[in-house]
C-alpha cells in the first residue's frame, strides 16, 4: 500500500509511536479505529457528539436498531411491535434479553431509563427527543412531577406501551437513538457518576468496556450476554482517542488502526486515488453559531453581513477539497421529499452595506470578537480562510480561539462565545432532525435565539399527517432560520472521508454514516 507522509503530517510521528506502543502493551484488538477526541461521556442520555454515539452504540441497544443499508429501524431489544390505528400508541414486545451481568432486561428498565433522561436533574440536552411522548415535555420542564402520567408504561416485564402526543412519523427511528437506550438502575445507584467506568458498567449492547485509558483508548470486548451475540464476529474493538487528524492518519498508515474517521484536508486529492479511501454523501452540515444574546450579533444585519461575506465555493474548492457542497441552508440536499428554501448568496457589496447600516462602516468600531472552534487541523484551516474573508470583505478583524473537545462543548453550551463552529449530523432521515434543535431553549440550540413563529411551525409539523403539508411547514421554518433571522451561518454540506483497509468487511455506506459494529468483521485471509 502506498504510504503518503507529506511534510504537513510528519510532526506528530513521535506521538504516533507512543500511541502505537500503548496499544501494543494491551495487545492488538481484532479491530482498531481512530475515534477522534477523548469522549465527552459514555452515559447515553448525556452524550451529544457523533464520536460518543459510535461508542455508546457498541455498548447499548435500544428497542430498535439501525439496519445499516436502509437505515430503517429493525428489531433490537424489542422483537416486534404494533402501532394503533390512530397512530398514538406503540406496543413493544421485548425479547428475553439480558444485561451484561446476566440479569434480565425488562420493560421496567426502559421506564426507568426514559424517566431519567427526562428528569430535569439529569440535564440531558437531547431530552427533547422524548417530547413526542405524552406529557414528556411537561415532565422535563418541571410542570408535571408525576411520571405515571407520562406515556411510558410497563404492562408487564416484556411489554412496553408508549403513548404519543400526536402521530409522529419518525418516532420509531428515535427508539434506535442513544437517548432512548436503556441504562441499568442498580448500576447507576451503586456507582453514581462512575457507573460508566470499565468494571462498573452494566450494559446491554454487543460489546462491553474493559479498558478506558484517558486520551489513549477505550477497549471493548464482545458481550457474551448480548441476545444476538452469535452474529457478532469481532471479539474486541479499540477506539483510539486521537484529536489530531494528522496524528490519526499516521497511526493508520503505520498499521496502528484499521479504520480512520476523517483525513487531513491537504491529503484528500492524493488519497482519493487509493483503494482504501472511501467517500459518500451523508446528511451533515457544517455551520457557525452566533451568540445572539449580546452585541454585536444580537443585530440580524451583522449576522447577515458575516454570512454574505463568505465565499463558500472557495472554501470547498480550495480548502476542504473532498467533494463538499457550499451550503446556504441547514438541511442538506438528498432528504427524501424535502427541498430547502433559497438561502443568502455570497454578496460582499451587500454585506458591507448591511454592516454600515448596523453602525460599522468598513468595519470601523467593530468590537473585539472571537471565533471559537474545537482543536483540529481542518477546523483551523477553515477558520483562517473565513477570518481572512471577513477582513477583506468587511474590514473586520476576528481573533481565532481553539479549545479541546470537552472544553469546547462546555463553552458552547454556556453561551460563553461570540461565534463558534457548529456541525450537525442527522440522527434520522427527516428534516426534523436538523430543524427541531433550534426551537426556543432547545437543548442543542446553543445560540440564545428563539422565535415564536418558528416554534409553532416545528410543533405543527410534528403533528401533521399529510407529508406534503409537513414538508411545507419545515420549509417555512427553515426560511426563518437561514434567511430571515440567521442565528446560524451555513458553510458546507459534508461528505464522509473515511479510510479502511480492504480486509475490513460489513461496512455499508449510508446517509447517516452509521456502521453498526455488530455487522463488521476483519477478513484475515484477505488481509
Amino acid at each position: 500500500m502506498l504510504k503518503v507522509l507529506l511534510p504537513i503530517v510528519l510532526v506528530p510521528v513521535i506521538l504516533c509511536s507512543i500511541l502505537t506502543f500503548a496499544t501494543h502493551r494491551y495487545g492488538r484488538a481484532d479491530f482498531t479505529y481512530v475515534s477522534g477526541p477523548e469522549p465527552e461521556a459514555l452515559d447515553p442520555p448525556l452524550i451529544t457528539g457523533f464520536l460518543e454515539g459510535r461508542i455508546v452504540a457498541a455498548l447499548f441497544e435500544g428497542l430498535t436498531q439501525y439496519q445499516p443499508k436502509t437505515l430503517s429501524p429493525t428489531p433490537g431489544v424489542a422483537r416486534e411491535w404494533e402501532l394503533s390505528e390512530d397512530g398514538l400508541t406503540f406496543t413493544f414486545h421485548l425479547r428475553q434479553a439480558r444485561w451484561s451481568n446476566g440479569e434480565p432486561l425488562t420493560a421496567h428498565d426502559f421506564v426507568y431509563s426514559w424517566k431519567r433522561a427526562l428528569d430535569p436533574m439529569t440535564a440531558a440536552d437531547y431530552a427533547y427527543q422524548l417530547y413526542y411522548i405524552k406529557n414528556g415535555r411537561a415532565f422535563n420542564e418541571g410542570r408535571l412531577t408525576d411520571f405515571s402520567k407520562v406515556g411510558v408504561h410497563a404492562i408487564d416485564d416484556h411489554t412496553l406501551e408508549i403513548r404519543l402526543e400526536s402521530p409522529t412519523a419518525f418516532f420509531l427511528d428515535l427508539t434506535s437513538f442513544p437517548t432512548l437506550m436503556p441504562v441499568n438502575k442498580k448500576c447507576i445507584e451503586t456507582y453514581g457518576d462512575d457507573w460508566t467506568l470499565p468494571g462498573n458498567m452494566v450494559c446491554n449492547g454487543p460489546f462491553r468496556p474493559v479498558v478506558w485509558k484517558i486520551n489513549n483508548k477505550i477497549r471493548m470486548e464482545k458481550n457474551p450476554m448480548y441476545w444476538d451475540a452469535h452474529r457478532v464476529r469481532l471479539d474486541s474493538i479499540d477506539a483510539l482517542a486521537i484529536e489530531s487528524l494528522n496524528t490519526g492518519f499516521n497511526v493508520y498508515e503505520t498499521g496502528g488502526a484499521d479504520y480512520l474517521y476523517g483525513v487531513p484536508l491537504p491529503l484528500v486529492e492524493v488519497l482519493r486515488e487509493r483503494p482504501d479511501f472511501h467517500t459518500h454523501v451523508f446528511l451533515a452540515t457544517s455551520f457557525l453559531r452566533f451568540n445572539v444574546t449580546a452585541p454585536p450579533f444580537d443585530d440580524v444585519r451583522v449576522r447577515k453581513a458575516f454570512d454574505m461575506a463568505i465565499d463558500k465555493e472557495r472554501i470547498v474548492k480550495y480548502v476542504t477539497k473532498g467533494g463538499q457542497v457550499p451550503a446556504t441552508t441547514l438541511v442538506p440536499p438528498g432528504m427524501p421529499g424535502y427541498s430547502s428554501p433559497e438561502g443568502l448568496p455570497y454578496d460582499p457589496e451587500k454585506a458591507r452595506a448591511l454592516l454600515t447600516e448596523a453602525g460599522y462602516p468598513a468595519g470601523r468600531g467593530f468590537p473585539y470578537t472571537e471565533y471559537l472552534f474545537n482543536t483540529s487541523e481542518a477546523n483551523k484551516d477553515i477558520a483562517e480562510v473565513i477570518q481572512q474573508m471577513w477582513k477583506t470583505n468587511l474590514g473586520v478583524n476576528i481573533t481565532l480561539l481553539n479549545q479541546e473537545w470537552k472544553v469546547f462543548l462546555s463553552t458552547m453550551k454556556n453561551l460563553d462565545y461570540q461565534i463558534c463552529r457548529g456541525n450537525w449530523i442527522g440522527d434520522y432521515v427527516d428534516p426534523n432532525t436538523f430543524l427541531d434543535m433550534f426551537v426556543t431553549d432547545g437543548g442543542n440550540n446553543r445560540t440564545g435565539w428563539g422565535n415564536a413563529r418558528y416554534d409553532r411551525l416545528i410543533a405543527a409539523a410534528s403533528k401533521e399527517m399529510d407529508e406534503k403539508k409537513r414538508m411545507d411547514l419545515f420549509r417555512k421554518a427553515e426560511k426563518i432560520l437561514v434567511v430571515d433571522e440567521l442565528p446560524i451561518l451555513p458553510v458546507y454540506y459534508h461528505v464522509s472521508l473515511n479510510m479502511y483497509r480492504p480486509d475490513v468487511k460489513g461496512i455499508s455506506p449510508n446517509l447517516l454514516n452509521i456502521h453498526p459494529w455488530k455487522y463488521i468483521w476483519v477478513d484475515k485471509e484477505e488481509g
